[in-house]
């Protein structure tokens, strides 16, 4: 009784291709995670301002959304409406954090080509290391 393989030359083929196509995407997934963490680099040291109060009342913040100063022009304190103070305040900080936002998508958005990852961005959900 003799056994004949058919196929087999032909199902090695493809897993060699088949290979060389995932060796191909790691790579290019592995770039991506280094020009995502440029971009967090770059974020990180970027900076974007919000003001409120017709600029009495500005936040700083960083591209990655750390707030690094407030600044608040003296006539603007009032000791009998301090409330008014806080919601500047929180509105100034507001601005700069939706400017901070929109330069984390510009800047990722380059780098994803536009691909939205959502929760996957640094590390691609932590899947690459």
């Amino acid at each position: 009784m003799t056994t004949t393989l058919v196929g087999s030359a032909d199902r090695v083929r493809p897993n060699v291709a088949n290979q060389k196509q995932l060796n191909q995407m790691m790579r290019q997934v592995q770039k991506m995670q280094a020009d995502m963490a440029a971009a967090q680099d770059e974020l990180a040291t970027s900076l974007v301002e919000g003001s409120a109060g017709g600029g009495k009342v500005t936040a700083v913040v960083t591209g990655a959304g750390d707030v690094q100063t407030v600044r608040i022009s003296p006539d603007v304190v009032d000791p009998d409406d301090v409330e008014m103070l806080e919601d500047l305040v929180v509105a100034a900080v507001g601005e700069a954090m939706r400017r901070a936002q929109e330069l984390q998508a510009e800047r990722m958005g380059a780098v994803t080509g536009g691909v939205d990852l959502g929760g996957l961005g640094p590390g691609l959900g932590g899947a690459l290391g």
